[in-house]
């Protein structure tokens, strides 16, 4: 399976926070964030390991009691059932891995992105 990049199928699901699953595996998820600034990702945690990086923009990331502003280039590691949040500086473009796969963002992969 390959992802196919497009400005298609990207959905907010908090103001100013959009999301699109670029690609999804048996047992991993890789999606897409487009952050605009002064937008807030609100405290939350899951079961999955989050790994990502910061393709442009700059944010003020949280990972339990340790925040840190990252910018394009760095990256970052959520353990499993870690609060997290973010605050946005600049409008930002960070890409994401879930492991084990998120199945709630299945609901998020642009159908016409894939091809076999």
């Amino acid at each position: 399976m390959f992802g196919l990049d497009s400005p298609d199928g990207y959905q907010e699901v908090v103001p100013g926070i959009r999301i699109k699953t670029l690609v999804s595996g048996e047992k991993a998820l890789m999606t897409k964030f487009l952050l605009s600034a002064g937008s807030k990702l609100p405290d939350h945690s899951h079961p999955h390991e989050q790994i990502g990086t910061l393709v442009s923009g700059r944010m003020r990331l949280t990972i339990g009691e340790r925040s840190r502003e990252v910018k394009a280039g760095d990256s970052w590691c959520v353990p499993s059932d870690a609060p997290h949040h973010a605050d946005i500086i600049e409008d930002s473009v960070a890409v994401e891995v879930f492991s084990p796969l998120r199945e709630d963002y299945l609901k998020y992969q642009n159908k016409a992105d894939i091809a076999e």
